[in-house]
């Protein structure tokens, strides 16, 4: 589905979508008569009915300005060796055929804007060529938030799931010297900037785009899944820091609720964008998709 955010068009590169896994198990504070509440609004799109557990998506969102083809996160990948995560390793997604799809070559991204460095963020930033993991985007560059970068360089000597990912799709951006670090809130263009949101990992950030009087923030896992809405306060089992990161969605959900505001997370199944909007379970906000 393609959106709009003024004169900017943004388009969603789908890698996977489908029934993920157990809310209890990927939200410890989290109870069943809590999500239970929430399952007339998140069904069939959001919460599996049959088995109530969670739909995500894997996908990296493209946005395109006058001056700028921007992808923002870089999914799983194909080829790369995961094996602490059977799911992930050596796969062959459809994702380049859905860029591509997309009327976009990699040659002509111009910049690459992970949320953060997991796994699932970084995976397509390289390919494999003649056995060595280069740039899928030639002509783009990275832009990784420093605090983030030093964390993932330190942490992926002891962190067995993080080592590869780190390998063999960070570094080698690093070492052709396509890696641009940024830190605190970034400016990339007129209309474009980033926002240090810590808390999920210690440099994830969110991607601004403000054109022609809207607003759309990219959100990258800031919240995984919109039962985060309502329940800002619940820290997924991926998170780094749990209380930072509730502390940072909390603020977040209460300062874009009732707005204009589209807000475009990874991890939403159905379509990517919507809005944090009033009508929800005991007065909570829900999240309302553009359908």
């Amino acid at each position: 589905m393609d959106m709009r955010i003024g004169n900017f068009s943004v388009g969603e590169v789908m890698e996977w979508q489908g029934v993920y896994r157990d809310p209890l198990e990927m939200y410890p504070d989290a109870s069943q008569l809590e999500i239970d509440a929430h399952r007339g609004w998140l069904e069939p799109h959001s919460i599996d009915p049959e088995t109530g557990n969670v739909i995500m998506a894997f996908r990296s969102y493209l946005i395109r300005t006058e001056r700028l083809t921007i992808l923002v996160d870089a999914c799983v990948g194909n080829d790369k060796e995961r094996p602490v995560r059977p799911s992930w390793h050596k796969q062959k997604w459809p994702w380049m055929d859905n860029l591509r799809a997309q009327g976009v070559n990699p040659d002509q991204i111009d910049i690459v804007m992970c949320t953060h460095l997991h796994t699932d963020h970084v995976g397509w930033n390289t390919k494999l060529e003649d056995g060595r993991w280069v740039p899928t985007f030639p002509n783009a560059n990275y832009l990784f938030h420093k605090t983030e970068y030093d964390y993932w360089e330190e942490e992926h000597k002891s962190q067995a799931w993080a080592r590869d990912a780190f390998i063999d799709s960070v570094l080698p951006v690093v070492e052709a010297g396509k890696a641009v670090m940024v830190s605190g809130d970034h400016e990339i263009d007129h209309g474009l900037w980033l926002e240090h949101t810590p808390g999920h990992t210690p440099g994830a950030v969110c991607l601004h785009a403000e054109n022609a009087g809207s607003h759309g923030i990219f959100c990258g896992d800031l919240m995984h899944h919109p039962l985060q809405v309502p329940e800002s306060q619940w820290s997924s089992i991926f998170c780094e820091d749990p209380d930072l990161s509730r502390k940072t969605r909390m603020a977040f959900v209460d300062r874009h609720a009732e707005t204009d505001t589209m807000i475009l997370p990874a991890h939403f199944a159905d379509v990517g964008g919507g809005h944090i909007v009033a009508g929800g379970p005991d007065g909570k906000p829900i999240f309302e998709f553009s359908r």
